[in-house]
């Protein structure tokens, strides 16, 4: 029997925080029809089929929470759309994305799923749950299916859309910092952080890289000019003009020489240890090729090594091997290095791969090197006979913990000469556990945006956590990169309370974005008047430099339809359970539905952070159980029942008290500013500010460590173009707050 097709009905990238997970996913709805009377158990082989395909599936625990446990349920069966999932999931991994999130629900309509699968990236994402649709249905059907070519099409799209392996583990290490990011572009720039505490990385560079330093970097000759000067080991090197020119210097310098382009990298057109004046001839005809200038310098004995250095420190340094292949009477140069050299797992084409691939067509210093040795591509090297591919661009060795304290000073001081925040020191040394001078090592470059995939996956060593070096070094040990982030999530007055609450930042000094309904708002100044309350417009606040905090009003919807642009908030505002209109379209019907939707705003409050919710609306009252920061209560009547339990934990709560707004906590009252207080009279009568509302307010000012004086100053100032903020802090105290006991 050949079931019928599974059919997707729509599919949605939530690019940040959302009903399902703090993490970008995808989310499908699919009709499995006919199937939904079909679970794995009851189709003959498909088990089978499918652990035979996807062996890698023993490894997902499902809800059992043990290794097997999606197997299991496969076996005692389970529904195609949950099947999808895991199968989605598992073809990520297979192509280098690991991911580890999935969910599969069904909805109020038999048959119909939502399938929710983690992503990095929207394409791979959205293409990794198509093919497991088809994968899925070629195992039911027990059709042929190519796993091999899904998995390398999805390889080709994580290297061509993801980041590259460099600034994905600075990125990683930002996550395990908390510290936020947010991808620039589809290359490689990367914000770590929000607003005006944020920092920018492409690659290896940072937005502390100097553009001279890097100018200088990659200017060979003047950089050794430099060293040279503040007493760095170099070797001597002169540019030259032409293969004449190089053979003359080379001789009054003395062999052996170097050969290399003064401005390549990855060790491309440099030729090492040459002693002739064909071979310093051949070497600049390739050199020239690969840079604007050439340069002749001395050979130095020993083995080439690349030290990173991040911040003035030492934090990796690889070694360097040379690639050898040993003839066998019968195959051609070009055929074993191809069996012999490019075999090796750790070169590709790609950039997640640590070494190259060697191809003489695209690497003529290699063809010098064979020639030098009297081989040519098509050449049949006698049997054992080994021969000297390539010398430089090898690194392959962690070297870390050997290098000599004398060694790490003069990487340290050959970066700060050049003016690096990150560098990547090459030098030659026959030890690096010894003093460089006595051996006549010498610093030979100094590069800008060094590659890090050597010291992150070695041939031979221990990984180094550069990543953590980076971002260690942009960001204190205490500095998250974040600025004050207030969501606020209702429908009744939260346009009005979020201008409110950024005016009341605004005037405690902090430069303040708002995206709200009415529009988006910089440092109170509207840049756009369409509604805000979206992912492109809002995200514009956190990538804004300018910037020192950020007010967001916020619907169910676009939680449902996008996700939120910040991951985390320090204060979440919930001001009643919000009943917006098309939540049908997602299948939220219930009281229960819409509270597991609203809580997201309350999940999102950082463990430092404080959820301010209405204890007069008590379906939502209970959703503070969920956060991992503290909470304020406010309701319209200190006899709220969960505001009294509240102050008697010894907590905060905002409530209205004898015609004043009171701030409390425990048994400590502060009467803030009486309701007929003429400004805040107005306030309520001419802007129709409801009084939960105005509590609100003073909630989330208090949960800013906004002082009471500035609270009650910008309540009453609110809206105005205050020039000198000073003069509304003018007022006396002592008609502005009175403390009492209870």
């Amino acid at each position: 029997m050949a079931f019928k097709d599974i059919e997707f009905l729509q599919m949605r990238y939530l690019r940040g925080p959302n009903f399902w997970t703090y993490r970008p996913v995808i989310e499908a709805w699919v009709d499995i029809g006919e199937l939904e009377q079909f679970p794995s158990d009851k189709i003959p082989g498909f088990a089978d089929r499918l652990e035979k395909w996807l062996p890698g599936l023993i490894e997902h625990r499902c809800g059992v929470g043990e290794r097997g446990g999606f197997v299991e349920r496969l076996k005692s069966g389970t529904w195609p759309a949950h099947i999808m999932e895991h199968v989605a999931i598992e073809l990520q991994t297979l192509a280098g994305m690991a991911v580890g999130f999935g969910k599969a629900r069904e909805t109020s309509n038999s048959g119909i799923y939502k399938v929710v699968v983690r992503t990095r990236q929207e394409q791979v994402g959205r293409e990794s749950l198509k093919e497991a649709k088809n994968l899925v249905m070629a195992a039911i059907n027990n059709s042929p299916y190519d796993v091999s070519a899904t998995v390398n099409t999805l390889k080709a799209m994580v290297d061509d859309l993801c980041l590259g392996p460099s600034t994905a583990c600075i990125v990683d290490a930002a996550s395990d910092r908390k510290i936020p990011s947010i991808r620039l572009t589809d290359g490689n720039l990367v914000q770590l952080g929000y607003g005006a505490l944020q920092r920018r990385i492409w690659t290896a560079e940072t937005d502390q890289t100097s553009a001279i330093a890097e100018s200088i970097s990659s200017d060979k000759d003047l950089t050794k000019q430099l060293l040279s000067q503040c007493g760095v080991p170099i070797p001597e090197g002169q540019i030259v003009h032409s293969p004449e020119e190089a053979w003359e210097v080379a001789q009054s310098m003395g062999l052996p020489v170097v050969i290399k382009p003064s401005d390549g990298n990855h060790g491309r057109g440099v030729a090492l240890d040459l002693n002739s004046a064909q071979e310093i001839k051949a070497a600049f005809r390739v050199a020239e090729v690969e840079g604007s200038d050439v340069i002749v310098e001395r050979f130095i004995k020993g083995e080439e090594h690349r030290v990173l250095v991040v911040g003035n420190k030492v934090v990796a340094v690889a070694k360097g091997e040379t690639a050898t292949i040993t003839g066998d009477g019968k195959s051609t140069v070009e055929e074993l290095i191809e069996s012999q050299i490019n075999s090796d797992p750790r070169r590709g084409e790609e950039e997640g791969f640590p070494l190259d691939t060697i191809r003489l067509s695209e690497h003529q210093h290699a063809v010098l090197e064979l020639q030098r040795q009297g081989l040519e591509p098509t050449s049949v090297p006698a049997k054992d006979r080994v021969a000297i591919v390539q010398r430089n661009g090898n690194m392959s060795y962690d070297v870390t913990d050997l290098i000599h304290p004398d060694i790490e000073q003069i990487a340290t001081l050959a970066a700060r000469v050049v003016g690096l925040d990150i560098a990547g020191i090459d030098l030659v040394v026959e030890d690096i556990s010894k003093p460089l001078a006595p051996q006549g090592g010498a610093i030979v470059e100094v590069n800008a945006g060094p590659g890090l995939l050597m010291h992150i996956k070695p041939a031979v060593g221990s990984p180094r956590p550069v990543g953590r070096a980076i971002v260690d070094h942009l960001f204190g040990h205490s500095d998250s990169g974040r600025i004050p982030l207030v969501g606020i999530l209702g429908d009744q007055q939260t346009c009005i309370l979020s201008k409110l609450v950024a005016w009341l930042l605004h005037l405690s000094g902090k430069r303040t974005g708002l995206a709200c309904s009415e529009g988006l708002y910089m440092n109170q100044r509207r840049v756009q008047s369409e509604d805000a309350r979206n992912f492109d417009l809002s995200e514009r606040i956190l990538i804004n430099r300018a910037l020192d905090a950020a007010v967001f009003e916020t619907t169910l919807l676009q939680i449902l339809n996008e996700g939120l642009p910040y991951d985390r908030c320090q204060v979440g505002i919930l001001t009643n359970l919000p009943k917006e209109v098309g939540l049908e379209g997602h299948d939220i019907k219930t009281t229960d539905q819409l509270l597991s939707v609203a809580r997201t705003q309350i999940d999102l409050v950082l463990p430092q952070g404080v959820g301010v919710i209405n204890a007069d609306i008590n379906e939502i009252v209970g959703l503070s159980e969920l956060c991992d920061g503290e909470i304020i209560l406010y309701a319209e009547s200190p006899i709220n029942a969960s505001i009294k339990e509240h102050l008697s934990q010894g907590r905060r709560g905002v409530y209205c008290k004898d015609g004043h707004v009171v701030m409390a906590r425990g048994d400590q009252e502060t009467l803030l500013f009486p309701l007929d207080f003429k400004p805040i009279a107005k306030l309520i009568k001419d802007e129709g500010l409801g009084t939960s509302t105005l509590l609100a307010a003073v909630a989330a000012a208090w949960a800013l460590d906004i002082a009471p004086l500035l609270i009650r100053a910008g309540l009453k100032n609110f809206g105005q173009q205050v020039a000198n903020h000073a003069s509304l802090l003018s007022e006396k105290s002592s008609h502005i707050t009175k403390s009492i006991k209870k």
